[in-house]
């Protein structure tokens, strides 16, 4: 055989070998294209009189109308903070302890990961997408039917999860509906959850009585209370408000054991417009607004500059049945506007977006999925909850949709970092020596070849192939890549599993439903 090591095809090939090895090597994280906690905040349906009116009515609503039923420890806590309890029992907040309380409140909060490189940042309009919710089924995608959540579908999700570049967080997104008993469930939540992940979680409790027990679990996980107060790596996810303007008396007592015990709390406002809020997209917003301002007010009476996560969640409501349409236009916009809201207050936010109405992640998932998450994203969102994975207006979840979502994600980030105009990417030098001395095109020049990594984003799954290549590769189906992958990630072992001697200990301690 003739040695052609020297040949001029040779020394092309291998120079070209070496660029594609050089492209697969992972980029230093200043390098990469998208990463979490990009900034946005381009995006501003309010005008700015939209957002100091929409301030203005929340300001008039929570002063002259108040909220109801606060349990008794929150009473003394607001009443010592100076509101008002009125004769008819609503606790009305003054405009200077409101507007007072917004002056003083933490303005940047971290969520940190278990193991330092995944910790969140939120302050400003630096936005992470993740998943949440409660869903009540699992969607199976070959027989196209919903089975009850499992406490193994919570884990699996949480394994998946913390394999996906563009998923930045886990919020439980399902109920473990194989677990009756509700202290076990809250129990064995935080379990899936944080043997499946090192990313942050956020996770809720049904009762007060289940706080104390799952801190016991999280300072074991943690190595100690000490080590859990340093690093809070879960939150939760607290619905305060029943809407219209009335506390959730549990919830409210759950929140302060909640903030006692150093975890940071998300301020859940989740009103339904049309139903439990006004059905105009700016009362909606006016509404979620001022109950998650009297939850800041009960946080901070509660302990001063406690993490707290401003969580307007309003849904939007298909009138003409009653039916919840989180995947619209205007909850988009319901969801965009809200996070403007965060930014005028400058306090740390977070809205839903990204699910779907559909049953299955086929078409209309597609465009209801990415429709609300790019408006999110480039809204500035700092925590865009149920972003992927969520489908059935919020009844099912689906592991292979959580799959494809890394993709749909990695595009809207991209959209996010928007357009960097530098002296390099107005790239006239390049056009120069490409017209005047080049090959008339820019493929494979040093230019293109060297910012291909840096300012591209490349689907995993997506199919960017001809039909022709298409047909050659046995016409490969979306779904099929997705559930392959999913089978690829649930066969090794999860990075986030306990240590057998901590597992022993946890698993002696509480009983755990999730099998070895």
């Amino acid at each position: 055989m003739t040695d052609q090591s020297n040949s001029p095809r040779a020394a092309r090939s291998g120079g070209r070998a070496a660029r594609r090895a050089a492209r697969a090597a992972p980029l230093a994280d200043h390098l990469r294209p998208i990463r979490a906690g990009l900034e946005g905040g381009l995006y501003r349906p309010l005008s700015d009189a939209g957002v100091a009116r929409i301030h203005q009515a929340a300001l008039d609503a929570l002063e002259q109308i108040g909220l109801a039923d606060a349990p008794p420890s929150g009473v003394a806590y607001l009443k010592a903070a100076g509101c008002i309890e009125g004769d008819d029992g609503r606790i009305r907040f003054p405009r200077a302890l409101v507007e007072d309380t917004i002056a003083k409140a933490n303005r940047s909060v971290t969520l940190f990961s278990r193991d330092g490189k995944n910790d969140l940042e939120l302050s400003g309009s630096r936005v992470h997408y993740g998943t949440a919710g409660a869903a009540v089924h699992v969607v199976d995608v070959h027989g196209r039917t919903y089975r009850d959540s499992t406490v193994q579908d919570l884990h699996d999700a949480a394994r998946i999860t913390d394999q996906l570049d563009n998923v930045h967080f886990l919020q439980r997104p399902m109920v473990c509906r194989d677990i009756p008993d509700n202290m076990e469930m809250d129990l064995n939540t935080v379990y899936a959850s944080c043997s499946g992940t090192l990313k942050h979680i956020g996770t809720s409790f049904t009762e007060p009585s289940h706080v104390p027990p799952a801190l016991e679990m999280l300072h074991m996980i943690a190595g100690g209370e000490d080590k859990w107060r340093e690093r809070p790596f879960m939150s939760n996810s607290n619905c305060f408000v029943v809407p219209p303007m009335k506390f959730a008396t549990e919830s409210c007592e759950v929140m302060e054991l909640c903030i006692k015990g150093g975890m940071p709390v998300l301020l859940l406002s989740a009103g339904m417009a049309g139903a439990t809020a006004p059905s105009t997209i700016a009362g909606a917003i006016v509404q979620a607004v001022a109950e998650c301002l009297a939850g800041l007010v009960y946080v901070n009476a509660v302990k001063p500059g406690a993490p707290a996560i401003f969580g307007t969640w309003p849904f939007g409501l298909d009138l003409r049945t009653g039916a919840m349409s989180i995947g619209s236009g205007e909850q988009a916009l319901l969801t965009a506007g809200c996070a403007q809201m965060h930014h005028y207050y400058d306090l740390p936010g977070g809205a839903a977006a990204g699910a779907s109405d559909s049953k299955l992640p086929d078409m209309q998932a597609g465009w209801e999925q990415m429709c609300s998450n790019v408006m999110a994203g480039l809204s500035g969102c700092n925590m865009v909850y149920e972003a992927a994975g969520m489908h059935a207006s919020l009844l099912g979840f689906c592991l292979e949709s959580l799959i494809l979502s890394d993709d749909m994600l990695g595009q809207a980030m991209r959209c996010v970092r928007g357009i960097e105009v530098s002296e390099d990417t107005v790239a006239i030098d390049q056009i120069a020596e490409v017209c005047l001395s080049g090959t008339g095109h820019y493929l494979g020049t040093d230019a293109t070849l060297s910012r291909m990594q840096q300012d591209f984003v490349y689907p995993t799954f997506g199919d960017r192939t001809s039909p022709k290549e298409w047909a050659e590769l046995d016409k490969p189906d979306l779904i099929e890549k997705a559930v392959a992958r999913k089978e690829q990630i649930l066969s090794q072992a999860s990075q986030a599993q306990f240590d057998p001697v901590l597992d022993q200990a946890l698993r002696e301690r509480f009983n755990i439903h999730l099998p070895r």
